[in-house]
């Protein structure tokens, strides 16, 4: 169920995380800084710029190779084109890869040395393919298991080329250098911008570090979201430590995992974070444009995910000063995220202190390619009639409250129109998560309840003539439709321009929880708890209560791993990891299919203090998770969210099919403008999908979809979990189709024959 301590982290300010084990590396920056004496030799670096934050411009040699120093710690090493810069001391350093400056901090290269003096040095001569693996050569020492390779993109070598041929493919190690000695037996990373995420067909590097006591044979294997082998390879590496860079390309989209182990030292890569041991993770993006082009939004608020979580991975930003939104929401299709507005955070000690005029917008969102979803929850102590802080209770003045409201509505409006110029509308939710059981729970009237969103109400439309005011918000689907038969006949519709939800749908949404689940299948009674029917009973309490048209957003659902699970060495298992990307993929589809406009994706990266494993992503600092993740790795369900992404925004719903057997699920969706038609198909049985038994990649079912008129021929464009196309014949306008439990998507372009095919979601109208 939805996490409300989650929740209340991540409004927490930055100083506090540290309270919950978040320690970054970034923080570390604070160390004074005096010059150490490397060893020195007479050679010089012709380009580098010593600069007057450097102590000392005698030429040094470390691991071998040549440097200049160029800036002290904090100041900015500079030179010409794209050189090696050492970090540290000469025993405990990183080298990364930058083009003409790089600024010289913790920040940027993380801390080597902890609570030593560093100081930046320019390698002697421009990198090459042959020194290209230097680049990810590092000296973590005092750190506990991080891998030696760096996270930013200029430490990818730019000389990579990609390998020939088709598939996932690695050519032999393009360079073998000496490596830090202080780390693991066997090491592997795929450096990039902090994603793990790459293009298809690009060149990125698969970086192994190994030390052995004496000469071996490294054999590795990549494995994809399926187990299935998709390369493998082995070569020799020296005693002692060795970093070998493979170059490798993509033409295959998708999650990775990466093992290897050594012929006679034997082991395996450990775990990290919460990623468990034998692994190593990354992705490759899909292309769809070949049979999806890119849409053109009329209005920019058409699309249709968001997320919860951020990321900072850029070099110098941290937990929570940073952006922590791009670039990984941006590679995963994502455009919505939370901003707070809450009266208890603006005006926390008393009235008249919101000034609207002087209010800045958090930076990531200026960029207009991530949207704001106002949060407006929350009491001041001093409004509140508990004196505390509340979620629970009305405010002692409704006046106050509603002033506050007009205050929000006008800032909101004129960011909206000097910021998202191409978003018609700003998006408010007044309540978040009210449940009696839930950690904000609504303890008053159901009078007090309707008078609170009439102030909130009023206010805002008194300011923002673009508002749209929306609630309640409850945890699970079933619960916003208890509480709409409760409140709608007593007027709050009157006070509500859309409806947000929280898509939970089972005491525990997990792989063995699938939302098409039945708690018990021979009981007909349970069958209104599984998610297409709690939203069609959702769609119309809607349209008893609301306006025609009232948009529907989702503003969290996730999928953690099974009920009594924890993160561990040796859990997840690829098993489990496939199954929570199939269910995570068809819990949006169920949403957006039923008729939800917006779902939003929870949780970017594996968190604490909640059911684990809710992440899209493996955290891999800290075993239990941790918010505001500096490092991740992808889980299989990122890049199905990235796949999903890609074919289903920029659509309208058109409705579940009609006449499914037993066990299929099949919704349509068609492009704005008029597009192809998207139909999302998968099939799932109850008895074959479980942890107890496994969760069954080989169930399949047989479906004949109609995509054309009767007697017509072709082929349509099948998209996998994971975005890779395929061309599909159809015969007398049907494509006979294979399903199993992860979905697919056909494209077809005859709209005409879904007209009469689908059931249109209650009271939907495309947006």
């Amino acid at each position: 169920m939805s996490n409300v301590r989650e929740y209340r982290a991540r409004r927490t300010p930055a100083s506090t995380f540290a309270a919950h084990g978040l320690v970054l590396r970034a923080a570390a920056s604070t160390a004074a800084f005096i010059l150490l004496g490397f060893a020195t030799s007479p050679c010089s670096a012709a380009g580098a710029s010593a600069g007057s934050d450097s102590a000392s411009s005698a030429d040094l040699t470390v691991d071998g190779r040549k440097w200049t120093p160029c800036a002290a710690e904090y100041g900015t090493c500079r030179f010409s084109g794209t050189r090696d810069v050492l970090y540290g001391t000469a025993e405990q350093h990183v080298v990364k890869t930058f083009s003409n400056s790089a600024d010289c901090n913790n920040g940027v290269f993380g801390d080597p040395a902890p609570g030593v003096e560093k100081r930046c040095a320019v390698a002697a001569t421009a990198i090459s393919v042959a020194d290209a693996g230097t680049a990810a050569k590092a000296a973590p020492a005092a750190s506990e298991n991080k891998d030696t390779a760096p996270e930013s993109a200029a430490a990818v070598p730019t000389a990579l080329k990609a390998p020939p041929g088709q598939g996932l493919r690695c050519a032999a190690p393009s360079s073998q250098v000496r490596a830090a000695a202080n780390g693991g037996l066997l090491e592997a990373d795929t450096p990039s911008d902090g994603t793990r995420l790459f293009a298809t067909e690009k060149p990125f590097a698969l970086v192994f570090t190994t030390r052995p006591t004496q000469n071996d044979t490294l054999n590795w294997q990549i494995r994809d979201s399926w187990n299935a082998v998709r390369a493998s390879g082995r070569f020799p590496v020296a005693a002692g430590a060795t970093l070998s860079t493979l170059s490798c390309a993509s033409s295959v989209a998708g999650y990775f995992a990466v093992s290897a182990s050594l012929e006679r030292a034997h082991g395996q890569l450990e775990s990290r974070g919460t990623r468990p041991a034998g692994i190593a993770t990354f992705g490759v993006l899909p292309d769809t444009s070949t049979a999806l082009p890119a849409v053109r939004f009329p209005f920019e608020d058409l699309h249709r995910f968001g997320g919860q979580g951020t990321a900072y991975l850029a070099p110098g930003q941290h937990c929570c000063d940073g952006d922590g939104y791009r670039p990984v929401y941006t590679a995963l299709g994502l455009s919505w995220a939370n901003d707070n507005r809450n009266w208890y955070m603006e005006e926390p000690k008393n009235s008249g202190t919101f000034d609207p005029a002087s209010k800045h917008l958090l930076p990531y969102f200026r960029r207009g390619d991530i949207m704001r979803l106002i949060q407006l929850d929350g009491i001041p102590q001093w409004a509140s009639p508990t004196g505390k802080e509340t979620h629970s209770y009305a405010p002692t003045s409704l006046a106050q409250m509603k002033d506050y409201m007009a205050k929000v509505g006008a800032e909101s409006n004129r960011t909206r129109t000097t910021y998202f110029p191409k978003q018609r509308d700003n998006y408010y939710q007044v309540t978040w998560e009210p449940d009696a059981d839930g950690g904000l729970p609504w303890r008053d009237s159901d009078a007090n309840f309707i008078a609170m969103y009439k102030a909130v109400w009023e206010g805002i439309h008194q300011t923002d003539p673009h508002a749209v005011v929306m609630g309640l918000t409850y945890a699970s689907v079933q619960a916003n439709v208890t509480w709409m038969r409760r409140l709608g006949p007593l007027g709050i519709g009157r006070y509500m321009d859309g409806m947000t939800i929280h898509g939970y749908y089972d005491i525990g949404t997990t792989p063995s929880h699938p939302p098409e689940r039945v708690a018990d299948p021979g009981n007909p009674g349970t069958v209104p708890g599984a998610l297409p029917a709690a939203m069609r009973a959702l769609r119309h309490e809607m349209r008893q209560y609301l306006k025609p048209g009232a948009p529907l957003f989702v503003t969290e659902t996730g999928i953690s791993y099974d009920i009594g699970q924890a993160y561990g060495k040796n859990y997840p298992g690829a098993n489990v990891l496939y199954a929570q990307a199939a269910v995570v993929a068809r819990t949006h589809l169920i949403l957006l299919g039923e008729g939800a406009d917006m779902t939003y994706v929870f949780y970017l990266a594996d968190m604490p203090n909640a059911a684990p494993g809710y992440g899209l992503f493996f955290e891999l600092d800290h075993p239990d998770g941790a918010y505001g993740a500096a490092r991740i790795s992808p889980k299989p369900a990122a890049l199905a969210v990235a796949a999903m992404t890609r074919i289903i925004d920029g659509t309208d719903t058109l409705g579940p099919l009609k006449g499914l057997p037993k066990g299929v699920y099949a919704y349509a969706f068609r492009r704005l403008g008029g597009g192809k038609i998207v139909t999302a198909l998968w099939t799932h049985d109850n008895d074959a999908w479980n942890a107890k038994t496994g969760f069954s990649a080989s169930q399949s079912a047989d479906y004949r979809l109609r995509v054309d008129a009767p007697g017509a021929s072709g082929d349509v464009t099948v998209f996998d979990m994971m975005g890779n196309a395929s061309s599909q014949p159809y015969r007398d306008g049907v494509a006979s189709l294979k399903l199993s439990p992860a979905p697919i998507y056909v494209v077809s372009s005859n709209a005409g024959v879904f007209k009469d095919a689908v059931t249109t979601p209650e009271a939907y109208v495309p947006r």
